[in-house]
């Protein structure tokens, strides 16, 4: 019942959760380790089975777990990665098994030494999910819902939550306040905090908003039994400004493939069946199409378009709520496309642990604050790659590439072009998106003047030069 955390008065320590999605997950994970209790509040109710939930508003597109995610979620949950494999993930290593299409071509195949697990959003939520129900000062108020931050008592921080839940007894409504030493905001894009914050007379949050205008559209299939590639997994990479259309290949659980197919600049992929295929057909390649054209259709076809870059400006706040955190897409929204969030989820929840155990003693003035610059530099690097990326397209809106963009974006070119064939480059290059590496790594001098001495010999070739 939601009453047993609402006694202000308790001596034990108590962290609560806005949001049970793999965010809130997570970042409750961590919280475990220095609270005497954590509360994670959903609105949803979770699933009995690995199964897309409502609560997940994109659990039925394919959700990419980086290398460097795996890792941490490995460290959170010991044994997960094995736990995942025997549910039927499958596991690919990126260079070899993995087709990438790029605006140059087909890349090399290589054993590339790095590793993925390829899964559903579904079975990851239901095993991290499991795993913190078994975690003995860790529970969960489902289907109940925080309407409003309650402010302590000289009103310089955040003391707790209120709530509405449904009594399963008479069908009442409830209403309750639940108070806690730290409350953390993982309620994704939708998240009240900016309104609320104001309601307690804070500034909200300056946002930052690049849109590009992209959809996408996807469908699991039935692996065909006899069906044979070079290949395990299909990655047909967009090449903006003038080409707007990409998609993946993804094998899963249960013997299944998930293709997702995306438009930028509003060139969305449809959703019914003969529109879907030929959005696919009509790719760069029509490897995709190819493969499932004959394959058995498991699911509909699931449209999104809400995928713009969100960022709000939390660590800037002129005067910031003690006791209060934000994490997640309630703090930072990625496109989609690029597939880096639960990477930067994991990531989140090791800086909360990090500055945790900096800061072991229950008096956590100014910790909020400290704790929200650490996050913002935590989104810093893939904000850039994603916001960069997306400026290449001539409809996004939120600003325009400078020079240094512009001139980011040749570079990566080259990057791309030469890791087509060389794979050493190719290395670095899934290194670096897998978070395994800075993204400096793709300025080591053996690759920039690899970079440059292709550039001299393309420009070299012209006529006239």
């Amino acid at each position: 019942m939601v009453n047993q955390t609402s006694d202000r008065s308790s001596n034990l320590s108590h962290a609560l959760v806005i949001g049970g999605s793999i965010g809130g997950l997570l970042a409750g994970r961590v919280l475990a380790n220095h609270f005497d209790q954590v509360t994670i509040i959903e609105r949803d109710i979770y699933p009995d089975e690995p199964v897309p939930r409502k609560g997940v508003p994109q659990s039925q597109h394919l959700h990419a777990l980086l290398t460097r995610g795996q890792m941490i979620l490995e460290e959170l949950f010991p044994g997960l990665k094995d736990e995942l494999i025997a549910a039927g993930a499958p596991v690919l290593e990126v260079g070899s098994d993995s087709a990438w299409y790029s605006r140059f071509g087909w890349a090399v195949p290589f054993n590339s030494g790095i590793k993925m697990i390829a899964l559903s959003r579904g079975l990851l939520d239901f095993c991290v999910h499991r795993r913190m129900n078994a975690i003995a000062n860790v529970r969960f108020l489902e289907a109940t819902t925080v309407t409003k931050l309650l402010a302590n008592a000289d009103n310089i921080g955040i003391a707790g939550v209120s709530v509405r839940w449904r009594n399963s007894l008479d069908d009442s409504i409830r209403e309750e306040q639940l108070f806690a030493d730290l409350v953390v905001d993982a309620s994704g894009k939708t998240s009240k905090a900016p309104e609320w914050l104001k309601e307690l007379g804070y500034i909200p949050p300056k946002e930052t908003v690049v849109n590009p205008f992209v959809g996408y559209a996807s469908r699991i299939y039935r692996r065909p039994e006899n069906f044979q590639a070079e290949w395990r997994s299909l990655f047909v990479q967009s090449a903006p400004p003038l080409g707007t259309k990409g998609g993946v290949l993804f094998p899963i659980e249960g013997d299944r493939w998930i293709a997702g197919i995306a438009g930028i600049n509003r060139d969305y992929p449809p959703t019914d069946e003969a529109g879907f295929l030929e959005f696919a057909r009509s790719l760069p390649t029509p490897a995709i199409y190819e493969a499932i054209k004959e394959a058995e259709p498991l699911t509909p076809i699931y449209g999104y378009r809400d995928a713009e870059n969100r960022l709000r400006h939390y660590d800037s706040l002129p005067r910031y709520p003690e006791n209060f955190l934000v994490v997640g897409h309630a703090a930072c929204a990625f496109n989609p496309v690029y597939g880096q969030g639960i990477t930067v989820a994991a990531l989140e929840a090791q800086t909360l642990d990090k500055c945790l155990h900096q800061h072991s003693n229950r008096n956590f003035k100014g910790f909020a604050r400290l704790v929200q610059k650490q996050l913002a530099t935590v989104y810093a690097v893939p904000w850039m790659a994603a916001t960069s990326e997306d400026y290449r397209s001539p409809g996004t809106e939120g600003g325009k590439p400078d020079f240094v963009t512009r001139l980011m974006h040749r570079y990566m070119d080259g990057i791309l072009k030469l890791a087509m064939n060389n794979t050493d480059v190719y290395r670095t290059f899934l290194e670096v998106m897998h978070m395994l590496k800075p993204s400096t790594a793709l300025f080591h001098p053996r690759i920039v003047i690899q970079v440059l001495g292709q550039s001299i010999k393309t420009n070299s070739e012209k006529p006239g030069f």
